[in-house]
């Protein structure tokens, strides 16, 4: 079998539930060797669910370990020294006080990588800062859900999974650059980070963003969510071309440029929302996609893994969404989870 891109790469990872475990189980996945140090009373998604650990600590080892004892910390330091990153997810005053950061680890190996991902930075104290906060506290929440009603949140963990991305990537990057160091992600970052043309339509233009209904964009007309004779379909039409194809399978005139559909907003989606209404959301999605429209039906999540057998994988017992990231010539040897404390 071909090595993983990552082999050879070893990391530890110090942390609880999702962001961390995710970021290291994505490394993983590409070959690297990760060593999950978990506390006597283990991860605590250990207690939510088989399930929910399986799905973001599979391909780890687990060793246990008691940090704040000196035999932990020794322990901590001998792994240290042989491994080239370690990735925490604490809060900032807990990273400090196990000596989880590059000052307190770089004696035992100069250049091992040193990832904290917190809520707003080392430096910026312990509030608390879950997903569903931190989507609350950035404009998250505030720009999901219809004008009429109350602000709503996406239903996954969008906060945490976002982070572990820019985790596994500000680690890499660090690793790449062949120098140990401190890198730094903050939830809070990564979502303003993600909003980045709202942002920049605020900051430059003063221009405050506002949420519409179906989920519309603020830029794209149309691009959204409409009901059809059955179900709903999201249609997302981003420049000109896809709007003769789809107005010439749909029946509608007019609306030749972005800039017009974007200045008669609410004609153009009465006249969508009406054309839709002829057909079911798996029926426009059929006619449109050899129209290169980019179009989907809005289905559920069992309905979409059911469309998408090739991305689910064996963990031993378990049945899991399979890498994101795939490499040519290698295959992923999704192992299952490890037992707490299995490795020693």
């Amino acid at each position: 079998m071909t090595p993983g891109p990552l082999a050879g790469i070893r990391i530890l990872e110090v942390g609880h539930i999702l962001a961390g475990p995710f970021a290291t189980m994505l490394l993983a996945d590409l070959g690297a060797e990760v060593t999950k140090i978990e506390p006597p009373g283990g991860d605590l998604s250990r207690q939510v669910g088989d399930a929910y650990f399986a799905s973001i600590n599979r391909n780890k080892r687990s060793i246990c370990l008691d940090l704040t004892t000196p035999e932990g910390q020794a322990r901590v330091g001998e792994l240290a020294a042989d491994a080239h990153a370690l990735l925490v997810n604490l809060k900032p005053s807990v990273i400090r006080r196990l000596g989880l950061t590059y000052d307190a680890l770089r004696r035992f190996n100069e250049r091992i990588v040193c990832v904290a991902v917190t809520g707003h930075g080392l430096d910026a104290g312990d509030d608390p800062a879950f997903d569903y906060v931190i989507q609350a506290a950035t404009g998250v929440a505030a720009l999901t859900g219809h004008p009429d009603g109350p602000p709503t949140l996406p239903g996954y963990s969008s906060v945490d999974n976002s982070a572990a991305l820019t985790a596994a990537l500000g680690l890499l990057a660090q690793i790449v650059s062949g120098r140990g160091g401190q890198v730094e992600v903050a939830l809070r970052d990564v979502m303003l980070a993600q909003l980045n043309y709202r942002a920049s339509a605020y900051l430059n233009d003063e221009v405050e963003p506002r949420r519409m209904p179906f989920g519309a964009h603020s830029y794209y007309v149309p691009a959204q969510l409409f009901p059809t004779a059955e179900g709903y379909l999201a249609l997302f039409v981003t420049h000109d071309g896809f709007w003769r194809a789809f107005a010439g399978e749909a029946g509608i005139d007019g609306f030749p440029t972005m800039a017009e559909r974007a200045a008669r907003r609410d004609e153009v989606l009465a006249a969508v929302t009406r054309a839709l209404g002829a057909d079911t959301a798996r029926g426009w999605e059929a006619r449109l996609r050899p129209l290169g429209v980019p179009a989907a039906a809005v289905r559920t999540l069992p309905e979409a893994l059911d469309a998408a057998p090739e991305m689910i994988v064996r963990a031993g017992k378990y049945r899991l969404v399979g890498s994101p990231v795939r490499v040519a010539g290698y295959e992923p040897a999704y192992r299952p989870p490890p037992g707490l404390g299995e490795h020693g």
